[in-house]
């Protein structure tokens, strides 16, 4: 996704406290849906909120940011760190970040809610089975790992720990796409983050 052009508050949102920046962390295994719902949400909070987000994907960084970064667990944690100063001035600046990366360690998502600022920091925890994930496979890393082409893999090779309280917590496999969306931007609305949209969300 491009970079939005102007970032901040709209003139008419200066001053209010609902109008902050903040940084959604959207974490799951792979294949759990983290980019899907991150586009989704991108878009809805343009359209139902008038905001501006940005999503923060994890395989883009690598592209740029973090093409010097590997796959070991000293790598994940760097990658994490870099993605969170993103995210921080984003959020400094009036944006909402939508961050989709694995971040599988504890640790790293700790360290990340430190970095942005704890009342700015919302921690969606994008819940799959791993069946599910692999048997959805987009990008077929799944099968790589099967046949040893890939000895780091998330959710086979290495742990994902998953968040043992995550500030929103959403179910791929019980919802669809759109569905799970509207439930984060329901839950944002209840924790303060976004004000009550005037009649029906759409996605």
């Amino acid at each position: 996704m491009a970079m939005v052009e102007k970032y901040g508050r709209k003139p008419a949102e200066q001053g209010s406290r609902r109008s902050e920046g903040f940084v959604l962390w959207m974490t799951g295994l792979p294949g759990s849906g983290k980019t899907t719902l991150a586009l989704i949400l991108e878009e809805m909070l343009e359209k139902n909120f008038g905001r501006y987000a940005e999503v923060l994907d994890g395989d883009e960084f690598r592209k740029g940011i973090s093409r010097d970064l590997g796959l070991s667990k000293e790598d994940r944690q760097e990658h994490a760190h870099r993605v969170s100063y993103v995210g921080k001035l984003l959020a400094k600046n009036g944006v909402i970040g939508i961050v989709a990366l694995i971040s599988p360690y504890k640790k790293s998502r700790e360290e990340a809610r430190e970095v942005i600022g704890k009342d700015r920091f919302v921690e969606v925890y994008v819940k799959a089975s791993l069946a599910t994930c692999e048997k959805r496979d987009p990008k077929g890393l799944y099968k790589k790992a099967r046949k040893g082409e890939i000895t780091n893999m998330t959710g086979i090779q290495d742990p994902y720990e998953v968040p043992e309280s995550p500030d929103i917590l959403v179910d791929t496999e019980a919802s669809d796409p759109e569905g799970s969306s509207k439930m984060i931007i329901e839950r944002l609305v209840e924790l303060g983050y976004l004000p009550r949209a005037h009649g029906r969300i759409s996605a």
